[in-house]
C-alpha cells in the first residue's frame, strides 16, 4: 500500500519505538546521512532491494528540504516494531493542503516534484503535513515479519 501525501494510512500497531538515528542535516552532510540511514535500515532488518528504495526515498526528501526549505533540516529515524519510519522536518515555507496534489506529478515529464513522487512509489506510507514552521514529511516501510 502506498500512501499519498496529506493522507494518513494506518501505521504499525502501537509498540516499541526505538530511535535509530537523529540528525540535523545540510547539503554538506547529505552523503553521511544516506550512509547512516542505510546502516540503520540494515540493522533493523530491512533487506535489499527494499532497503535501497527506502534510502533513496529518504534522500529525495532530505535533498528537497535542503534545496527548497532553507538549506537544512532534521531527520528522525525510528523502528516502530514492524515498520521503519523516517520523519524529515524543515523550516521552509511549508505546503498548503491545496498544493500537495500538485507536488506528485505522474510520469508526464514534469520537471519538478519528483522527490515526493519518488518517495510515494518507493515507500509504504508517506504523509506531508504543515509544521509550526515548515513541513513535516514522514515515510514508512514495513519491516520483514521475522523482525517484529
Amino acid at each position: 500500500m502506498t500512501g499519498r501525501p496529506g493522507t494518513a494510512p494506518a501505521g504499525p500497531a502501537p509498540g516499541p519505538r526505538l530511535q535509530l538515528l537523529k540528525r540535523h542535516f545540510t547539503a554538506r552532510t547529505l552523503t553521511q546521512l544516506r550512509y547512516g540511514v542505510e546502516e540503520c535500515a540494515a540493522r533493523a532488518g530491512l533487506a535489499e532491494p527494499r532497503r535501497g528504495d527506502f534510502v533513496l526515498a529518504v534522500d529525495a526528501v532530505t535533498s528537497n528540504a535542503v534545496e527548497h526549505a532553507g538549506g537544512a533540516g532534521h531527520l528522525l529515524l525510528r523502528d516502530l516494531g514492524g515498520e521503519l519510519e523516517a520523519t524529515v522536518t524543515d523550516s521552509g515555507p511549508g505546503f498548503s493542503s491545496d498544493v500537495i496534489p500538485e507536488l506528485l506529478p505522474g510520469l508526464d515529464g514534469a520537471p519538478l516534484g519528483r522527490g515526493l513522487w519518488l518517495a510515494t512509489i518507493t515507500t509504504d506510507r508517506l504523509t506531508v503535513e504543515r509544521g509550526a514552521v515548515g513541513a513535516i514529511v514522514t515515510l514508512g516501510v514495513r519491516l520483514p515479519a521475522a523482525h517484529t
